[in-house]
């Protein structure tokens, strides 16, 4: 360029036979921002990045036409672009450094991509820690003032859709290669959940603005369930998925869109196969004992909370005092079994220190003790894990009996 000649054009020339012939290639530059640097993606040809005097452009057909790819950068000299695995790097001048940290959109993107579709993820480590990129939020643009932004630490997963009606739904699925399915989200909440102190965080929602959508899937299984209104000082977050291939589908009406991604190992860790699978099973086990705990305790809690009802409601009858009799007898029973399970006193951060835990709060202990970003299950967890699951055996009976034995009893006496 010849800036220092007070000439601002861009002066971008191009050749494809080692400088026997150039051709200009400014279309779309401002005529008064010269180049400073041009780059070529190292894995789509033709895909170009140009940093000037004022920002940032991009070409996706060698230069012939370029645009405005600005995003969130501030106004100022683009000195230097380097494409390192992955990701784009711009060096300005006097704003520090900038990273558009996955190029795996724009080396995929095609203008004649239908309005529905999706684009294959990059690769993801199973790394530590998190990132304010893993929020799908539309307020974060990406910077923060204060601190450097760190990619997001699970799978970015990005869509594209038509124009959606407000009652216009659409699901995502994640399958590991067996096809076990692994975790599901909704742009709708769900109905269902309760929100109280300690409860389970509810899965984000998947948005479904009009055009490119963004999604950031944390890598973890589901979210075990919780008891409402208890609390218990511990997560409810599924275990992180192990390293292998995962496929993923949107579906929207009766159309279906899928992909697939893969989850790497942490190069950080000496972890092996067998060790991941080992981790995994004993992971996966546990979660869906907590949940069954925690889905029978609902269940007959709400059994206990209809049989109080019906009680107060008995007419005071010679004719009812035996069935009285043996409600009450059946809700005591079921009132000690739900305190053995649960401690229902726990309302609020460090409720544990007046009122101790009851079983389910012990194995969820036990699940966030065995949980690591080293995948690796230590004997004192197996031991503790086959304790309380006999203790479980024994206590998943006395539900039983009471589910399958002493309530269809009393509805045939009453009935």
């Amino acid at each position: 360029t010849r800036y220092k000649f007070n000439d601002h054009s861009p002066g971008l020339y191009k050749t494809t036979d080692y400088g026997a012939h150039w051709t200009k290639i400014d279309n779309g530059l401002p005529a008064n921002d010269f180049t400073r640097v041009v780059r070529e993606d190292d894995v789509r040809k033709d895909l170009l990045f140009a940093g000037t005097e004022l920002g940032l452009f991009i070409s996706w057909d060698g230069g012939r036409n370029w645009s405005p790819f600005q995003l969130n950068l501030p106004i100022t000299p683009i000195t230097d672009l380097r494409i390192h695995q992955g990701n784009l790097i711009a060096a300005t001048s006097g704003r520090g450094y900038w990273i558009l940290d996955d190029l795996s959109v724009l080396r995929q993107f095609k203008n004649e991509a239908p309005a529905f579709s999706i684009y294959r993820p990059s690769d993801a480590y199973l790394v530590n820690g998190s990132s304010e990129l893993d929020d799908t939020s539309e307020e974060f643009t990406g910077a923060n003032r204060y601190r450097g932004v760190n990619p997001s630490t699970g799978v970015v997963i990005y869509y594209q859709l038509p124009e959606m009606k407000k009652e216009d739904q659409i699901s995502l699925e994640i399958k590991d290669a067996d096809g076990n399915l692994v975790r599901t989200f909704s742009s709708k909440a769900d109905e269902k959940y309760k929100k109280y102190d300690g409860a389970p965080k509810a899965d984000p929602l998947l948005p479904k603005a009009k055009g490119l959508n963004r999604f950031v899937w944390d890598m973890r299984y589901a979210t075990m369930p919780g008891v409402p209104n208890v609390y218990m000082e511990s997560s409810y977050a599924g275990h992180k998925a192990p390293p292998g291939k995962y496929s993923i589908t949107v579906k929207t009406g009766n159309q279906t869109i899928s992909t697939e991604a893969e989850i790497l190992a942490n190069p950080l860790y000496p972890t092996d196969a067998a060790t991941y699978k080992e981790y995994h099973s004993t992971m996966w086990g546990m979660e869906n004992e907590l949940a069954s705990m925690h889905r029978m305790v609902n269940d007959l809690y709400d059994k206990q909370k209809q049989l109080e009802a019906l009680l107060s409601s008995l007419p005071a009858s010679e004719k009812f005092t035996a069935v009285k009799k043996d409600g009450e007898a059946l809700l005591k029973k079921m009132k000690t079994w739900d305190e053995d399970m649960v401690q229902r006193k726990s309302k609020a951060y460090d409720d544990v220190e007046n009122f101790p835990n009851k079983f389910t709060a012990n194995y969820l202990f036990l699940i966030n003790a065995t949980e690591s970003d080293v995948p690796r299950v230590n004997l004192p967890s197996l031991d503790r894990m086959k304790e309380l699951n006999a203790q479980w055996a024994t206590l998943k009976a006395r539900a039983n009996e009471i589910l399958d034995r002493d309530i269809p009893a009393l509805n045939k006496k009453m009935w």
